[in-house]
């Protein structure tokens, strides 16, 4: 039966919605709308929804799908306005309408289908609703006073961001979607602008706090500030004026919960969790949670059971959500990063930001657009982004793809044996334009585990030779990478299915580290380098390196992440030293720069090395994003080709914050904050991504782990889903027949073409 006395706290969209879709299913149930303000009262101009969610909204209530149908504002276009240069991409598709008018669409169907609306009514608290009623909705806003008296069962956390923006609105109608940039003495601002009625747009005006400050905004009143956002974007406005309504200068909060319901009571939108406007989700949000509840409580046979049901359905695309916004939202915080770009690059990255569109689905939008974008970048014609070569001093990558370092565990006394030769050789063969060794480590007691390669014996080195003379004879154009490094205090540990960072049983060898700190309880305690014996670790680095010369590596990287002895110097949280090693930042990356320094030395001067670091520790009071630019920069000053930005493993108490690309970030802070070439890793996964963070500038190469676990021919296959035949990418001949995906049955059956009467 489901609940039959519902009470909705809170008249926005998502509310009202729900109220509406309640009583539909159940004309018996008895619902009333609790809203503090007047109808008419609300907060903001312009409300845009997708595609998918109307046709939700469809099969749900087709009467309010035909009320919103005939109020819609359509456009297709996007227009990006920097530096007096304005760049058109199409075929996006927004429908939009005033958010005043989406109210009163949703108060109409309420009183047609029952639903009680108290307006200037102030809700009693979910508390006292929850004792006479079945249901409580808390549709109580971004401010939730309901989800404020539940925090020890809702448990929110709410972030407050960098930027401030306020609301407001210009009596015409913009002709698309217009971001544009102003750089003033003060700092940047940007406009986010687009239509909702044939003769109105909504306007967005955001900056950072520094600059909205430095600008006088927060000594000016609502009228004085509108004013002087007109002053500002004039020609984006075509020297009209601007209005508000309820508008006032504000920080964006996100609000995330570990629970959206307490006994009875539900939260929905805004009050359940937020995503920035630049990805114009609020509403949209809300709308789905509001259909998603509905449904759940209509399928399921408890109400308990359909507040779980809702959750679990409504959680995932959420957090997927509340990734895309977080990251368009940083974009705009950083914005100043990318002002330097092609207009054409940067108008692409602006359109990339939040990775819901990418460069494929923009091809497939705006394929003109698309392919000015590629040619200013300087794709080979024909290539996608991911196929442009990329030269490190004298070495050449003929793409941007690089199998990442990944420890195999697989070696006996640290010689790489035959299933190296066939884990790494197989990789060569897969197309990739760089193949990377695990870390391969320089001494004994060096090593992680047991089963760890090294480069500290001749026998080593001959076993390296062997894997890197397969490669460059059997997949010509492929170079390949050694990683050296040290583990630290992570070493003398299991293999990683035996148990990851756990002691050995039985064999440990003496570990040694920038401080005497275990790794996490229960590990051995490293004994503090001595200033002496810095100089043997040195020698070790340098010796190794050697015989990676000797052994034809085309390039070297330095292991400075994850915790291991490099990266325990560089981390405040692992580095406790008093002397010239330890204290600053400074002297905390001294000993990894006299070990980039001595190995430079003896590294052939035509080969490049990188340098991998871990750009945060997640963890308070250790690196952080500020902290990994400096990094970067120093060691770009002593000779660093490129940066391999990775995250965390520094101490075992991390927090790390998972998702998509979710390393990349870092990676494009340094490149555009240095101008130093940086190789993006973590949770990078389809060619579709490698292509849209190469061409928006974010990265220079995408190092991709576990997708080459699966798929040891995954660029091969990239290049053939893309009908990409060129010099990036060379199928093997013994494989050239395997270049076109196998054909399958058919599963349909051939149509008639004739009827034929009786």
């Amino acid at each position: 039966m489901g609940p039959l006395r519902v009470a909705v706290i809170g008249g926005g969209p998502g509310g009202l919605y729900a109220a509406a879709l309640l009583k539909r299913l159940d004309p018996r149930r008895d619902i009333t709308v609790w809203e503090r303000n007047a109808p008419d009262d609300t907060f903001g101009f312009g409300v845009v929804l997708s595609d998918e969610t109307l046709g939700g909204i469809e099969d749900a209530d087709p009467v309010v799908h035909a009320a919103l149908q005939a109020e819609f504002v359509r456009w297709d276009d996007i227009d990006v306005v920097h530096r007096g240069t304005r760049h058109t991409s199409g075929g996006h598709g927004f429908a939009a309408l005033g958010r005043r008018r989406l109210l009163e669409i949703l108060h109409e169907r309420c009183r047609q289908l029952g639903v009680n609306l108290r307006f200037r009514s102030e809700a009693p608290s979910a508390a006292d609703l929850a004792r006479d009623h079945d249901l409580v909705v808390a549709a109580d806003g971004v401010h939730s006073a309901t989800r404020e008296a539940h925090a020890d069962t809702f448990r929110p956390r709410v972030e407050e961001h960098r930027c401030r923006y306020i609301w407001l609105a210009a009596d015409f109608a913009f002709d698309a979607f217009r971001f544009e940039i102003a750089e003033t003495e003060h700092g940047v601002m940007q406009l986010h602008g687009y239509p909702y009625t044939g003769g109105d747009s909504t306007v967005i005006v955001e900056m950072r706090e520094e600059v909205w400050r430095a600008a006088g905004f927060d000594e000016l009143d609502v009228s004085e500030s509108v004013e002087r956002c007109a002053k500002i974007f004039t020609e984006a406005l075509g020297g009209r004026g601007l209005r508000s309504n309820n508008s006032a200068w504000t920080a964006f909060r996100t609000v995330v919960n570990e629970k959206w319901s307490h006994g009875n009571v539900v939260l929905v939108g805004d009050a359940a969790h937020t995503a920035h406007f630049s990805i114009g989700s609020g509403t949209k949000l809300a709308v789905e949670d509001a259909l998603a509840l509905a449904a759940c409580l209509q399928e399921q046979p408890t109400t308990a059971e359909a507040l779980a049901a809702y959750e679990a359905e409504r959680r995932p695309v959420v957090a997927s959500t509340q990734r895309a916004a977080r990251a368009s939202l940083e974009w705009f915080e950083n914005i100043g990063l990318y002002l330097d770009q092609p207009a054409r690059q940067f108008a692409f990255n602006l359109l990339t930001r939040s990775r819901r569109v990418t460069h494929d689905n923009l091809r497939l939008r705006d394929p003109r657009f698309t392919e000015a974008v590629e040619r200013d970048f300087g794709c080979p014609p024909g290539a996608p982004p991911m196929f442009t070569p990329l030269r490190l001093r004298d070495l050449t990558l003929r793409n941007r793809v690089v199998v990442s370092p990944m420890d195999m565990y697989s070696a006996q006394a640290g010689v790489p044996g035959d299933f190296h030769l066939v884990h790494l050789g197989a990789r060569a063969l897969g197309g990739a334009g760089l193949v990377m060794t695990e870390m391969v480590c320089v001494s004994p007691e060096g090593r992680i585990t047991p089963g760890c390669t090294g480069l500290y014996t001749p026998e080593q080195a001959t076993a390296w030779r062997r894997i890197t003379e397969f490669a460059h004879t059997q997949a010509p154009g492929t170079a390949v990478g050694v990683q050296l490094g040290h583990s630290g205090r992570k070493g003398s540990t299991k293999l990683m299915w035996d148990g990851i960072d756990e002691p050995l049983p039985d064999g440990n060898w003496p570990l040694v580290a920038a401080s005497p700190l275990p790794y996490k309880p229960g590990s051995q305690t490293p004994h503090e380098l001595a200033t002496g014996e810095l100089a043997d670790v040195r020698e070790q680095f340098t010796s190794a390196a050697l015989r990676a010369a000797d052994a034809g590596f085309d390039l070297l990287e330095l292991h400075c992440a994850h915790g291991y002895l490099l990266s325990g110097f560089l981390s405040p949280l692992s580095n406790h030293r008093t002397d010239a090693y330890g204290g600053s930042l400074t002297n905390r990356l001294r000993f990894p720069l006299e070990v980039f320094d001595a190995v430079r030395d003896v590294w052939p001067g035509d080969r490049p090395m990188t340098v991998r670091i871990s750009a945060t520790d997640w963890a308070e009071g250790g690196t952080d994003a500020h902290d990994a630019v400096e990094i970067a920069r120093a060691f770009a000053a002593h000779g660093a080709d490129a940066i391999d930005v990775s995250t965390g493993q520094v101490v075992a108490d991390e927090k790390p914050a998972y998702g998509r690309s979710y390393q990349v970030p870092f990676a494009d802070r340094i490149r555009n904050e240095t101008g130093i070439p940086v190789i993006s890793v973590g949770a990078i996964s389809s060619w579709d991504d490698v292509n849209s963070l190469i061409l928006a500038g974010r990265t220079d190469l995408c190092a991709l782990a576990r997708p080459h676990l699966y798929d040891p021919h995954w660029t091969l296959h990239a290049a053939a889903e893309q009908g990409y035949a060129g010099p990036g990418v060379a199928w093997p001949k013994p494989y050239e027949a395997g270049s076109r995906p196998p054909q399958t049955g058919r599963s349909d059956a051939p149509k008639p073409r004739l009827t034929l009467g009786g």
